[in-house]
């Protein structure tokens, strides 16, 4: 185990620059998620410290030794990628052993090496199947234990999980987290699902063009979103956006017709945009802010999502599952002013 730090890390493809210096530290025995939309430069990043592709510029340090020119196989990490690439002629013990193949170890502790970690992966009785005799699950645990059986300082998961269904996803989420519970290591995992991230992650990293927008613990990326991207970004449905205005004495006009006053600061005259997330807004609520009529209901058991037309716009809220308004039904809606987000509606950043 080991951690990981980049330094103003710069890629530049032609004449293209892909990452604009990228500053992060990764604690030893860190779970580090990056996410963000396709292009976003989360799996260049992961590339570049793998060794795959060339540092522009900036600096990489594995356990405090910088390896920039070191070949991917000097740098002491281990990397598992979207497609899993076993080899389909080889023995579940063959392929998992594979990693060991440059190691000038007896081969008595080698296999030693790989009965433990069939073991933490629950694969012991599986050891002499081929490929073609398992599941996509575990398929790809036995790409992960091929690279676990080197021990490496890092590892890395490019998107391992994008290939399967979504119960063996939800299955493959658990067990990784399981797994970096038991033995502790520093991963590296991008992905585009936010959900894998906020399942899995100590800390995330969101992206967007090449440069960090924020980086977190689940929690703090979700209730303290830095900016209108994250805010967009991270949570299912998307936190829903009111354009508004700061009023003298720092009431906040919105666009919808309602106002509201904070407790705290608001710069007066300034352009803002509202966030607050549709389980935060509902009817009935003491504070109301936003009218409409309801356009769609999505029921989903034990609530319903309502989208609800206004003048600047749909809104999604969450109402009762037993008894949510009909379609067409006018309502108003409110939530608490601490579940509320004000953003610049220049710049997107947060405002205090």
């Amino acid at each position: 185990m080991a951690n990981l730090i980049l330094r103003d890390l710069v890629k530049t493809f032609d004449r293209t620059e892909v990452l604009h210096g990228i500053d992060l530290e990764v604690a030893d025995g860190e779970f580090v998620v990056f996410v963000g939309p396709s292009g976003c430069g989360k799996s260049t990043t992961l590339r570049l410290i793998a060794g795959l592709e060339e540092v522009t510029s900036g600096t990489i340090e594995i356990a405090g030794r910088v390896v920039n020119n070191l070949e991917p196989k000097d740098r002491d990490i281990a990397m598992v990628f979207q497609n899993y690439a076993i080899y389909p002629h080889m023995t579940v013990r063959k392929n998992i052993g594979f990693g060991l193949r440059s190691s000038k170890a007896p081969r008595a502790e080698k296999e030693k090496r790989i009965e433990e970690v069939a073991t933490i992966l629950g694969m012991s009785d599986l050891l002499s199947r081929k490929p073609s005799q398992l599941s996509g699950g575990q398929r790809q645990r036995v790409a992960i234990g091929r690279a676990m059986v080197r021990d490496p300082a890092v590892f890395l998961f490019d998107e391992p999980l994008s290939n399967l269904d979504a119960q063996l996803r939800t299955q493959m989420r658990l067990e990784i987290k399981k797994l970096h519970q038991r033995v502790g290591s520093t991963i590296v995992f991008v992905t585009h699902d936010q959900v894998e991230a906020m399942t899995m992650a100590d800390r995330i990293v969101i992206m967007k063009d090449g440069y960090i927008q924020q980086v977190g613990t689940p929690a703090e990326v979700y209730h303290k979103p830095a900016n209108t991207f994250v805010a967009r970004f991270i949570g299912a449905p998307s936190m829903n956006m009111i354009p508004g205005a700061v009023n003298g004495g720092g009431t906040l006009a919105l666009e919808t017709g309602g106002t509201l006053a904070f407790d705290r600061p608001l710069p007066e005259g300034r352009k803002v945009t509202l966030g607050v997330r549709p389980e935060d807004l509902g009817p009935g609520h003491d504070n109301p802010v936003i009218e409409g009529k309801v356009t769609v209901r999505e029921p989903l058991g034990h609530e319903t999502l309502i989208y609800v037309g206004t003048a600047s716009g749909e809104v999604i809220a969450k109402a009762d599952g037993r008894t949510p308004p009909e379609v067409g039904e006018t309502v108003r809606l409110g939530a608490l002013t601490e579940n509320m987000h004000v953003f610049d509606a220049e710049t997107g950043e947060a405002l205090a």
